[in-house]
């Protein structure tokens, strides 16, 4: 199988744009049909249960065909719509009243692929003035902290680095090398003060400090959500993405990185050797850009306002959105072992056209180039 090329487009400092399709080296290709279900239980004596779930985009990586949806026991209908901070386009149920679970089904078919961006750190560009339309990803907020405690922080750690690549994977190394993941122990927001403080959680809190550091260093960053296509008990999971000209928005999966080489370190069936290599390799790719053909990307970005509008902004959005009677039902972490009662819950299925490994698991992706 050849790979699939996206041009990498050199752009000068005036003409960066934060829709800047994604540039890199695609491979492995594999199409998933997908079904997708959220069983939302509200509580008794609900007014109005509303519903927001993410429709999975099409970008120059994944291309997205939906295939219907299904609601049950009550036919309520999806409105479409888009908000206007990231793009991010979602399907709203409104019930009336309910009754018991209501089980909303989605069905569709992604065509995806692998991408490695092999960033060149000499080709970087520094930028020093970025367009407003790169505001949203540098800002402080209510969640990711640019403020005088985490600018510190990412100075300290960069220290004599220069350069965006450089500096940026400092910060990387850093979160891997001293946060510890824990389910039980996670915001599930991407906090970065509860990462900071902690020093634990899940992706969401490793990328959500890794974009922090980044913003507090001025990078553009984000914290991007989607699904693991294989089954698991929670199948959302989030990257760290951010914004390096030429290449425009890279992919960096920080927390799976490091627990992959946990597994490395741990396995009886390597040598010393190899584990040191298998180790250097894994740290590589993440620092060149690398996302896999086992996640689909859902929703953009974090802090912003529902489209249709919700009771208030949301942190972010994994798997969906719910409220009754105004108040946000709680999200779900089937993944912490400690966790018994759930207002909803999501069952899915993934058939792909080819067989597929999860990367972070195999360690023979790492010897691919």
């Amino acid at each position: 199988m050849f790979p699939l090329f996206c041009s990498l487009i050199l752009v000068g400092a005036s003409d960066i744009r934060v829709d800047q399709p994604y540039a890199g080296t695609r491979s492995q290709p594999v199409t998933y049909d997908v079904d997708f279900r959220v069983v939302v239980t509200a509580p008794q004596n609900t007014k109005r249960l509303r519903v927001w779930v993410p429709i999975p985009p099409s970008d120059a990586i994944q291309t997205v065909e939906s295939l219907g949806w299904t609601v049950f026991p009550n036919d309520v209908k999806p409105t479409i719509a888009t908000e206007s901070l990231f793009g991010n386009t979602f399907a709203y149920f409104e019930f009336a009243a309910p009754q018991g679970a209501q089980i909303l089904e989605h069905r569709f078919r992604v065509a995806t692929s692998e991408m490695r961006w092999n960033i060149d750190a000499q080709a970087v560009q520094p930028i020093k003035d970025w367009p407003k339309s790169f505001d949203p990803f540098r800002r402080g907020e209510s969640l990711i902290k640019v403020d005088d405690r985490f600018q510190k922080l990412a100075t300290e750690i960069v220290g004599d680095k220069t350069g965006s690549t450089s500096s940026l994977a400092a910060v990387m190394d850093w979160v891997g090398d001293n946060l510890t993941y824990d389910h039980s122990n996670t915001s599930l927001v991407a906090d970065s003060t509860h990462a900071l403080t902690m020093k634990r959680g899940d992706c969401s809190d490793y990328h959500g400090l890794c974009s922090s550091l980044g913003r507090s260093l001025g990078l553009p960053t984000r914290v991007t959500y989607g699904l693991h296509a294989f089954p698991k008990n929670l199948p959302s999971h989030c990257k760290l993405e951010a914004y390096l000209p030429p290449y425009g928005w890279v992919s960096f999966d920080v927390s799976e990185t490091q627990r992959l080489i946990q597994r490395i370190r741990e396995s009886k069936d390597l040598t010393d050797r190899e584990k040191a290599e298998l180790t250097a390799s894994a740290t590589a790719r993440l620092r060149a850009g690398y996302r896999d053909n086992t996640w689909i990307l859902t929703s953009r970005g974090t802090d912003y306002e529902l489209a249709p509008k919700a009771s208030r902004k949301v942190p972010l959005v994994s798997t969906i959105w719910a409220e009754a009677d105004d108040v946000p039902l709680p999200s779900p972490d089937p993944a912490d072992t400690k966790k018994r009662e759930f207002a909803w819950m999501t069952a899915h299925k993934y058939t792909p056209s080819v067989p597929v490994v999860y990367p972070f698991k195999d360690w023979a992706n790492l010897k691919a180039k």
